[in-house]
């Protein structure tokens, strides 16, 4: 099975893990507030099908997503969320149907392309690998946040190896998106997985390192956790700014959450 099949089957559990929680909502709990500041749970779901349209039409049309960018960029603010509020009003009903029909398309279609082939996008080119593995970061991201917001614990799987594998892969763009130097050191990432099983990157030598539950690697890179509410444990200087600052997901830096003491 190639790489790519498995990453369009762990993104399609995702999506169904996500469908799950979304379907037996009542249209008031599309309403309620996520903690991504001023986001209900409509505009989560708004925000993964708008990019999932965006993700099809970089894939298939570079010049169209060319022209596309380009008009989103020269509205000036947040994108996000200027275009949150332009889909606040639909219907809960033919919001999720939105979703559901622009994700079996995404499936459908990047299961044709090259693997390697490149795509642009709103940060640095990405491969479609690359892209496939945002989407399913964005999916589980967003649907930490829908999740949060009904009390919900979102469920845990081995798919979260390929957002701690992105997550790592942004070291160097959580540092140069905010005007820093990208470090020039290794830094050793050692994780644990939800069946116990261990994750690791970079060299067992290295001086800066970070550990803990996969889990919370992916909260914080994905800015859905403060890290200071993690389990996650930092050794040196690198690895400790890395934390504070990481960023799996393209985009102007973005503020993280808060932490919230308990």
């Amino acid at each position: 099975m190639s790489q790519l099949t498995v990453l369009l089957e762990d993104l399609e559990a995702e999506t169904k893990a996500l469908e799950t929680i979304l379907t037996p909502l009542a249209p008031q709990d599309w309403d309620r507030s996520t903690p991504s500041h001023g986001w209900a749970v409509r505009d989560q779901i708004s925000h993964l099908a708008y990019f999932d349209d965006a993700a099809m039409l970089a894939a298939l049309s570079a010049q169209d997503f060319s022209a596309l960018r380009a008009d989103l960029l020269a509205g000036g603010g947040d994108v996000p969320d200027r275009l949150v509020r332009q889909y606040r009003d639909m219907d809960p009903g033919a919001l999720l149907h939105w979703f559901r029909s622009s994700r079996a398309r995404l499936l459908k279609e990047f299961a044709t392309l090259s693997p390697k082939a490149r795509i642009s996008w709103f940060g640095p080119d990405m491969s479609i690998l690359s892209a496939v593995t945002a989407r399913l970061m964005e999916t589980w991201a967003h649907g930490q946040d829908v999740a949060d917001a009904l009390g919900l614990e979102y469920p845990q799987s081995d798919r979260l190896r390929h957002i701690a594998d992105l997550g790592v892969k942004t070291l160097g763009f959580s540092f140069t998106n905010r005007g820093l130097k990208a470090p020039d050191v290794p830094v050793r990432v050692r994780l644990i997985a939800p069946d116990g099983s261990e994750l690791s990157w970079g060299p067992e030598d290295a001086v800066n390192s970070v550990s803990g539950p996969v889990v919370d690697f992916c909260l914080v890179v994905t800015q859905r956790r403060h890290r200071d509410d993690s389990a996650l444990l930092t050794e040196g200087p690198v690895a400790d700014e890395w934390m504070s600052i990481a960023q799996a997901y393209a985009g102007k830096p973005g503020p993280g959450r808060m932490p919230t003491g308990l």
